[in-house]
């Protein structure tokens, strides 16, 4: 059961916080999106940011990314975690807990690149603790973690090249995760004998969806024959609490962009104990590159050594990404969401998928949709 403690970074073992366990992929990270109420054609479009503690290896990491008339500006940080495991500032990047499981501050001093920030996230519905993950293809257990999502709303500015943008609480939605536990981060290890290899395939779906009336929540996490082992489907009022969550089972649809593994649009339909039952249809409108915030990132991802305290900033022109890219698979797609009795919302659909995926077509590693 989540509480208020688990909002702090500080999960490990029986041992002392500082003491780092046994498992060197031992993490925990603090994941945040946010963007309009309706998609924006102009000015910021949307934000995301990650802060990751990684006591085994002796490292942080943090990265803000904000699209700004097509263009991902990335500003990333990296370095020693030290002793103190609550200190959460790591280059240009600071998170504050200001009330936990309800108000977190994400702060970010760029002047290198012109990028600054200061936003609130308040939660405007309760957290969602997902089912455990824990998967073990092979001979290993590669992710073994506990998560919970959020929905909310921004308010603050995002500054960019001089052009300070005011974030309205009353316009602006997003979500936030949090999760901690065994997953693989760092420099890549020998994977020891051949047997030892995972078998090839990850198909990651995640789909945090805000409406006036409602927060929801989907993912799903296939093996390469369409098999779960990983689902859920959530929802509850906006401003309800977790008593009010219900929890059900979903089915989906994707409707692939051309030429590559992720959606143009997409369907699912929830079905909760009751008989209660709903549909989103979700139609991107703008992708989100989340190796910009360290996800696969050859130099700057999560874990990895750079220094002892490191910053970078790079630029992505969107319109010029090649989406077959190795680098570009794992995205968020910023979607408008329309229920099946007409109501309007926001949200965004993540996607990973890697290797053959038989309900999906693929064959090999990264085969691209036709």
């Amino acid at each position: 059961m989540i509480t208020p403690g688990d909002e702090y970074p500080l999960h490990l073992s029986s041992r002392p916080v500082r003491d780092p366990g046994t498992d060197r992929n031992l993490y925990d990270r603090f994941f945040f999106n946010g963007y309009p109420q309706s998609p924006a054609t102009s000015g910021v479009q949307f934000f995301a940011a990650a802060f990751g503690t990684y006591p085994g290896r002796n490292v942080v990491d943090a990265a803000f990314s904000v699209i700004v008339d097509g263009v991902q500006h990335n500003v990333r940080g990296s370095r020693i975690m030290g002793d103190d495991r609550l200190d959460l500032r790591c280059g240009p990047v600071t998170v504050t807990i200001v009330e936990p499981l309800r108000q977190l501050r994400l702060s970010v001093d760029s002047p290198e690149s012109g990028i600054s920030a200061d936003l609130l996230f308040t939660a405007r519905g309760p957290h969602f603790e997902e089912p455990h993950y824990r998967w073990t293809p092979g001979h290993r257990t590669l992710m073994d973690i506990t998560r919970m999502t959020q929905n909310g709303t921004w308010s603050g500015s995002i500054t960019v090249g001089g052009v300070i943008t005011p974030i309205d609480a009353q316009q602006w939605w997003g979500g936030r995760d949090r999760s901690w536990g065994i997953r693989g981060v760092g420099q890549r290890e020998e994977p020891g004998s051949p047997d030892s290899l995972w078998s090839p395939g990850f198909y990651w779906l995640w789909a945090p969806m805000n409406l006036q009336d409602e927060v929801v929540l989907f993912d799903v996490n296939e093996y390469p024959d369409g098999s779960r082992w990983h689902q859920n489907a959530s929802i509850a009022p906006a401003g309800g609490t977790v008593t009010e969550t219900k929890h059900g089972l979903h089915t989906y649809d994707i409707d692939w962009k051309p030429g590559t593994r992720h959606a143009s649009a997409f369907t699912v339909d929830m079905v909760f104990p009751g008989g209660l039952s709903r549909q989103y249809k979700l139609q991107g409108e703008l992708t989100f590159y989340m190796q910009g915030i360290g996800y696969g990132h050859s130099q700057w991802g999560h874990g990895m050594w750079v220094g002892p305290n490191e910053r970078s900033y790079d630029s992505i022109e969107l319109d010029s990404v090649n989406e077959a890219d190795p680098l570009f698979q794992h995205v968020q797609i910023l979607s408008t969401i329309t229920r099946n009795d007409g109501a309007p919302g926001m949200g965004i659909l993540e996607m990973l998928l890697i290797g053959p995926h038989q309900p999906s077509g693929f064959q090999e590693a990264l085969d691209m949709h036709a």
